[in-house]
């Protein structure tokens, strides 16, 4: 992301509640702390079901004003969209449109999503993410698609969240321990780094106010949190992005 004066605005889009967290937390703290304009879209999950309210609590402690939930279904949990497809069984163009209407009505410069792997474990759910928010940061801006989603408005560029092979020493073990895959990406791909370590009490009050997945033995908050202290804080304390130029 450019430094932190120059950005007007910032819009996550992820999959899950809690990836926000993870993943971005701690640029979303910096940027919101710095009176820059913040939001996350989250494609999955209901407004009212069990981790609507972790999430907007999670979005309070970053500074990223109220949740925009898409109300698709999660891979995983039947309960999250009640009546709704899966996100991965939604059709992409329903989804891209979904997305650019987000776009258009908080006009970011600067776009964040999952990176094509879907992040280190290749969940279904963060790669069909990626996929629509490609496609929609591009349509945005185009006046003859969706035409009836808003007024065209084209970011100045596309942030890919992800994790170079040199930035999962602790990670990648913690993963692999749980069963997890762990897809890093090569170095010179990583084009921008962020220290986070002065937003890192806000970034893991974020991540832990999605309390449900501090339980069982899987959920990466729940990894992390039964960790030590200093190897938790060296996990979370740099964010690793791919920018792609939108102009």
């Amino acid at each position: 992301m450019p430094d932190v004066p120059d950005v007007v605005s910032v819009l996550a889009v992820f999959a899950h509640p809690d990836d926000e967290s993870l993943l971005a937390g701690g640029v979303l703290a910096q940027h919101a702390a710095a009176g820059a304009r913040t939001g996350v879209v989250t494609c999955t999950w209901q407004p009212g079901t069990r981790r609507a309210d972790e999430l907007a609590a999670a979005l309070r402690v970053l500074g990223a004003g109220e949740p925009r939930m898409l109300g698709y279904a999660d891979h995983r949990a039947g309960d999250s969209a009640p009546g709704r497809p899966r996100l991965c069984d939604a059709r992409l163009d329903a989804v891209v449109e979904d997305i650019v209407r987000e776009i258009r009505a908080f006009r970011p410069r600067v776009v964040v999503t999952h990176d094509a792997y879907g992040q280190l474990t290749g969940h279904p759910d963060h790669r069909q993410t990626h996929r629509a928010t490609l496609l929609a940061v591009t349509a945005a801006g185009l006046e003859h698609l969706y035409a009836e989603a808003g007024e065209p408005w084209q970011p100045d560029a596309l942030h890919l969240a992800t994790h170079p092979h040199a930035g999962i020493a602790d990670l990648g073990p913690l993963l692999t321990g749980a069963a997890k895959s762990v897809l890093s990406v090569p170095d010179h791909t990583v084009t921008l780094t962020r220290d986070v370590t002065p937003w890192l009490d806000r970034k893991w009050a974020a991540i832990t106010a999605h309390q449900s997945q501090l339980k069982g033995e899987r959920p990466l908050p729940g990894l992390l949190s039964r960790l030590p202290d200093d190897v938790r804080q060296r996990i979370l304390a740099t964010e690793y992005f791919t920018v792609l130029p939108l102009r």
